[in-house]
């Protein structure tokens, strides 16, 4: 699984993995291994497994939701020695002012590095930190914006991810809650979310398709109607075509559905 993983974010298989390497992990998984919902939009259930997470995004080249991207993350740095665990939470939607109720549906790591924890996530579409956050309130900042850590009282669980990305946002905002009392104890538990996510009708995710990565310059998304990147700070969105849309999946995204 080590040398699929290096090998699908053009990692060199010599190369040591250390902490301080993470943020270059994190930059190269987030340019190249998608976030993307097309099974969940053609219902394509299937059994999350540690091999079927291998098989998905290393053998087949597919991306990925939180759950499968950071499921598939934690199976690398475990691999290669790191103190992690894998807990749930739920995400805050800032334009409506709530959160999903959909229950614990987001996944990401918690790291534990020199006596400190850190959030580590690859998995939440175009608001990834890209870098371990330390989740004692320190901002740590990255090409896509500021981010932080804190302590919560929240219902839904004891730490929120704040965040204010790079030439989006003005204020701090929440990003989500997660609970790290309860860690995931299985992968199997994502096939619960991978369920709500398919089924639940408040879900963002079964509306229509939606692929997302990094770029050099920023950011580019899909869906089956536009094309909008991120380049440098502005932002260049088209109409397309499903035609257009299918050419886009096989050759930016390189997914052969």
């Amino acid at each position: 699984m080590d040398a699929l993983f290096r090998k699908r974010i053009g990692l060199s298989d010599e190369e040591p993995i250390t902490f301080e390497k993470l943020d270059e992990i994190l930059e190269k998984t987030a340019r190249t291994i998608p976030f993307e919902n097309l099974r969940i939009t053609n219902q394509e259930k299937f059994d999350i497994t540690n091999e079927s997470l291998i098989d998905k995004m290393l053998a087949r080249n597919e991306g990925g939701l939180c759950y499968e991207l950071n499921g598939l993350l934690y199976l690398f740095l475990l691999e290669n020695d790191f103190d992690v665990t894998l807990v749930r939470g739920d995400v805050f939607n800032s334009e409506t002012g709530e959160w999903t109720n959909l229950g614990r549906t987001h996944v990401a790591i918690i790291l534990r590095h020199g006596g400190q924890d850190y959030l580590v996530d690859t998995g939440f579409g175009g608001n990834l930190p890209l870098k371990p956050v330390p989740m004692n309130g320190v901002v740590v900042t990255s090409s896509n914006g500021q981010f932080k850590v804190e302590a919560s009282t929240s219902d839904y669980g004891d730490y929120v991810l704040m965040l204010k990305l790079a030439h989006k946002d003005n204020d701090w905002r929440i990003g989500y809650v997660i609970d790290s009392k309860r860690s995931v104890t299985s992968l199997s538990e994502f096939n619960e979310i991978q369920e709500v996510l398919m089924e639940n009708e408040r879900s963002p995710f079964n509306k229509g398709p939606l692929l997302m990565k990094f770029t050099d310059e920023g950011t580019v998304s899909l869906t089956d109607k536009t094309l909008t990147r991120w380049i440098n700070g502005k932002v260049h969105k088209d109409k397309i075509s499903e035609k257009a849309f299918l050419e886009h999946v096989r050759k930016m995204f390189g997914i052969i559905s």
